[in-house]
């Protein structure tokens, strides 16, 4: 079974026989210096965060948000994770009623999603391998991931913005958009601007993956204060922990942090890009962010299996991204050390 997710580390684990912290896993993209909060000492400080009921509205995570982006705290909805957000965007699409488009290869959640208020899919393929965007038809709704995840490619907002007036509904994914440095291109691309312009539209961001916060859950949605009004009513009354409300709060105003990762990136990624295309049979694609797709000339899965069992070592197959399947695997950028382990496995087990 090809796993809908990366970062699994107890069942890579069961699989190799050892124990989950001897999983070197480059199968979830997350920041590897993270998080930049010491949670141990918060909650020495603040106890009341595990024995105090959150705040159901979440007004002081919505406040820090709302300073962050320059938009209204109306206009923001935290999440148990982006993974819940995604679940009430499907069941508005289910109330506009008729077909969603996707564009393949996307991430399995938006499927998931989808499937679970039996919204229809049209799917349009990407061309592979260059990612580029097919022709969109226009109609009911609509969902984009800029970042493009798993290609890694970042596209230009003024090419898409046509796209708000050809759909009813439009989700823009930018969960992977923080790692994309806004003196380059970052920000710049990112739809939220666009918001207060137009009530159909609703943009999706992530907390967790920046700040290594996966095990928490946190995400966002900035969309029409109605829309998300009807979110909340949905949802259950306390989704966001108060430990996750707090922690998201505190990494929002870790600049050093964000300079530093970004700064680490630009760096790592070439390197790790470069010793990838290196070694024969295997080819990276460019990125922004902080992963890397690869194309290999021999099954994935056999490559997968070896460097899990013999090396400890997970990586993500692209199985179950639409049109990919055994012939690509995506990896996170990680430490140098870690990035020389993982190099040294591929050069012993891809043929």
């Amino acid at each position: 079974m090809i796993p809908r997710h990366g970062g699994n580390r107890y069942q890579a684990s069961l699989r190799a026989g050892c124990a989950p912290e001897e999983i070197l896993d480059f199968s979830a993209s997350i920041n590897p210096f993270g998080p930049p909060i010491d949670v141990g000492e918060l909650l020495r400080r603040e106890p009341e965060l595990l024995t105090d009921y959150p705040d159901p509205e979440a007004w002081e995570l919505r406040n820090a948000l709302a300073k962050h982006h320059g938009v209204d705290p109306d206009w923001i909805l935290p999440g148990n994770g982006a993974a819940e957000l995604l679940t009430w965007m499907a069941r508005d699409f289910n109330r506009q009623g008729g077909a969603v488009t996707l564009v393949d290869p996307a991430f399995a959640d938006y499927e998931r999603a989808l499937d679970s208020f039996e919204v229809p899919i049209l799917r349009q393929p990407m061309t592979i391998p260059e990612f580029d965007l097919p022709a969109l038809p226009g109609g009911i709704g609509l969902i984009l991931n800029n970042p493009h995840n798993p290609s890694g490619r970042l596209f230009v907002r003024k090419q898409l913005e046509s796209v708000l007036e050809d759909y009813d509904l439009v989700l823009v994914d930018e969960a992977f958009l923080d790692f994309v440095p806004g003196q380059e291109t970052g920000e710049t691309e990112s739809f939220i601007p666009l918001v207060a312009q137009y009530p159909n539209l609703v943009v999706l961001r992530s907390l967790t993956k920046f700040y290594s916060l996966a095990g928490i859950r946190l995400g966002y949605a900035i969309a029409h204060p109605d829309r998300l009004a009807r979110w909340q009513a949905w949802r259950d009354p306390w989704a966001v922990n108060a430990l996750a409300q707090r922690l998201g709060t505190l990494v929002l105003a870790q600049d050093d942090f964000r300079l530093k990762t970004l700064a680490w990136l630009q760096e790592e990624r070439a390197f790790l890009s470069t010793a990838i295309e290196n070694i024969e049979g295997l080819t990276p694609f460019p990125s922004t962010v902080n992963f890397l797709l690869v194309h290999s000339n021999s099954s994935i899965h056999s490559i997968k299996e070896k460097l899990l069992k013999r090396d400890h070592i997970l990586i993500r197959h692209c199985g179950s991204f639409e049109l990919l399947g055994d012939a690509y695997f995506r990896i996170s950028i990680r430490t140098r050390a870690h990035n020389h382990q993982l190099i040294d496995a591929l050069k012993a087990h891809v043929s």
